[in-house]
């Protein structure tokens, strides 16, 4: 407790551009969220009043900070769930658990265990050796999906193989250094979506609107809430699965759960137990931004309404190849004299080519209309230049 305002503390590991967003969000809750960064340029680190160097794989750091917290939780997953335990057995109250946590760490336990009480998902197995991966192929037809059990991200740790040839090309290779690894079966599918909830550990559960999220080089580009065409039955079949999972697994926080549509059904892709790149809309789109939500879940506060305000597109905003001579500062302002509606979230991170940068959300509006103002507005800020002939007037 903050005897300065006799308000819980909440300590957040990992100081990325999602807990300077969650600090952004506990202002309005009257708090300064502490954050435990691994460097004093992290994006967190640049914005939070209260910022702590250490790593998130050193017990002893996390062990230190956490001393000074009500409630521990994450803006990552990779926090090592051995010693997230040494921390609940010393008496740190940890939102997501370890338990619940080790699902979204490992794909093959989550796989495992959405499989056995009943969740739609892709047939998968196990690879220790390329003979289980061949073996799949030949059960499941070719190309198959590689992923890494653990550690993957943004597309990072899958690969496509179109054959037993590419198999034992990559297999062996990936075996050798100790990755994990499991195979699925590649989902002919019409679209993905996200079904974004929360959790308390009252039990109290909420559920935004689901959105389609658009996808390069496995990196998010887009995101459009809420997701076109959808029916009242299908949001209700998502929205549904997302809570019972976080119940399944007693998920305390903001669940993620990325959904395949094949057009004849829902399947579930991956899992995140934190604040989520699909719903960055809502920090301008809903009546309760995930950032906020995911705060008052952890101090089990009564969950806010997730209404949706207006239709909303989201964009990324991708480093370019070649950082822009023209300054951050000079982008914004020509940005806003043509898109004086843009709703623009940068995140105070050094530009390289890929990395996420910040985002820009639009609300209302014609659909398409708005997908292209925010495809500009992105692409302006991270490159500098207007695309499809748009120029600076």
């Amino acid at each position: 407790m903050d005897e300065r305002t006799r308000l819980p503390v909440v300590g957040m590991v990992g100081g990325g551009q999602l807990a300077r967003m969650t600090h952004q969000a506990a202002i309005s809750l009257g708090q300064s969220l502490r954050v435990l960064a691994a460097g004093e340029n992290d994006s967190a680190g640049l914005v939070a009043g209260e910022v702590v160097q250490g790593h998130h794989t050193d017990l002893d750091a996390l062990r230190s900070f956490a001393a000074g917290v009500d409630v521990l939780t994450f803006d990552h997953e990779h926090v090592p769930g051995e010693h997230l335990r040494t921390l609940v057995a010393e008496g740190v109250v940890v939102r997501p658990g370890p338990d619940a946590l080790a699902f979204a760490q490992n794909k093959q336990l989550m796989r495992e265990r959405l499989s056995a009480h009943g969740f739609p998902g892709p047939p998968f197995a196990k690879v220790s050796d390329v003979d289980d991966a061949l073996k799949f192929g030949d059960e499941h037809s070719w190309p198959v999906v590689l992923k890494a059990a653990t550690g993957g991200y943004d597309g990072r740790g899958v690969w496509m193989l179109d054959s037993e040839r590419a198999a034992r090309d990559l297999i062996p290779e990936l075996l050798a250094v100790g990755t994990p690894l499991l195979v699925e079966r590649k989902v002919a599918m019409r679209r993905e979506l996200s079904a974004l909830v929360a959790r308390s550990p009252f039990g109290q559960g909420a559920a935004w609107p689901v959105v389609e999220t658009v996808q390069s080089d496995g990196i998010n580009t887009e995101v459009l809430a809420p997701a076109p065409g959808l029916t009242p039955e299908q949001v209700h079949e998502a929205q549904g699965l997302a809570l019972r999972i976080a119940a399944e697994l007693d998920v305390v926080g903001v669940l993620a759960v990325e959904l395949f549509d094949t057009g004849e059904g829902l399947l579930v892709n991956e899992l995140a137990m934190r604040p989520h790149n699909s719903g960055h809309w809502t920090m301008d789109g809903s009546r309760t931004s995930q950032f906020e939500q995911h705060l008052r879940a952890v101090l089990d506060y009564p969950l806010g309404a997730t209404d949706l305000l207006a239709p909303t597109v989201m964009a990324n905003v991708l480093g370019a190849p070649e950082t822009p001579a023209m300054g951050p500062d000079e982008r914004l302002h020509h940005l806003f004299a043509r898109f004086p509606d843009a709703r623009v979230h940068l995140y105070g991170k050094g530009e390289r080519p890929g990395r996420k940068l910040g985002h820009v959300n639009l609300l209302g509006g014609d659909l398409e209309q708005s997908r292209e103002r925010a495809k500009l507005a992105a692409h302006w800020l991270s490159h500098a230049e207007w695309l499809d002939g748009y120029e600076i007037h």
